[in-house]
């Protein structure tokens, strides 16, 4: 595992960029902002710096709703994904990663009825399958994060998706959290983590580290996003099942909001990493 997150650097040197990750004992990073495709120079800079301190570049962000029901501005995010693929294999970063999309138009990534439909699987597949071959990359991977809002929020479900992609670079983005949409399987969410690592354990190409908890004062389904280990993700099982996976394998804190809560979450996934067995072996956590 190489653990990683958001190192709060606000300029754009590769150098230092890479150091704040060396000196937060990370061995995998976000793509900056400030890379991109029309800067072929900087980029390649960039690429070669994280190389040189041994720091992966674990995905480049691609995120926006591909399958919005205005087919114009559907377009022009497919348009943005396949540039942000490009620049992926570009940078030879782990995955290219969105999620697949929404029929609603109030937010990118909502909860809508349609998200459960055939149709929106065959569009999602399509639309997976035309940004693939539009790029058609070796050395990166197109992933959607699992999502409570729509069908990808099981492991079989994932699998039904990848089968009907039928491309080699498409791999998957696995955050356990995303997949949290009722309590039954919130309460025996070890089970689930388990059950969801041995059916997908040889595609998972990243992973996003964040915990939950379900609120009980309250009549409909809540859940809040809190600081890792003080939620009800089981982090003992998580990390066990993460020691399974290639040592390279990137797993991404996300959503906090301050330095010390990232320090804080890296300090608990140390803590379970080490629970489970595993050590730090240069920049990556191994069994």
């Amino acid at each position: 595992m190489r653990l990683g997150g958001n190192v709060f650097y606000q300029g754009n040197s590769a150098k230092e960029y890479a150091q704040l990750h060396v000196k937060k004992g990370f061995g995998a990073a976000l793509c900056p902002d400030w890379i991109s495709l029309d800067r072929p120079a900087e980029m390649r800079e960039f690429k070669d710096v994280m190389q040189s301190y041994d720091i992966r570049i674990a995905e480049v962000g691609a995120w926006c709703n591909p399958l919005h029901p205005d087919k114009k501005e559907a377009e022009e995010k497919i348009q943005f994904m396949i540039k942000r693929l490009e620049l992926a294999e570009e940078l030879e970063a782990c995955t290219c990663v969105n999620i697949l999309g929404t029929k609603q138009t109030g937010t990118w990534f909502g909860a809508d009825g349609a998200c459960y439909s055939e149709s929106f699987f065959e569009e999602a597949v399509a639309v997976s399958q035309r940004i693939i071959d539009a790029v058609k990359p070796v050395k990166t991977k197109l992933s959607f994060e699992m999502m409570p809002y729509c069908f990808l929020d099981s492991p079989q479900e994932y699998l039904r998706f990848l089968k009907a992609v039928d491309r080699e670079a498409a791999g998957v983005h696995l955050d356990i959290c995303n997949t949290m949409n009722h309590p039954r399987r919130f309460y025996a969410n070890g089970e689930f983590i388990r059950e969801t690592f041995g059916l997908l354990k040889d595609k998972i190409v990243t992973m996003h580290l964040k915990d939950i908890a379900l609120r009980t004062d309250e009549l409909t389904v809540m859940f809040d996003e809190v600081l890792l280990g003080t939620g009800g993700i089981d982090y003992h099982v998580l990390m066990q099942e993460t020691a399974k996976l290639p040592a390279d394998t990137p797993a991404m804190l996300e959503h906090l909001e301050t330095e010390e809560e990232y320090d804080k979450a890296a300090e608990a996934v140390i803590r379970f990493a080490e629970g489970a067995g595993m050590k730090k072996e240069g920049s990556c956590w191994i069994a």
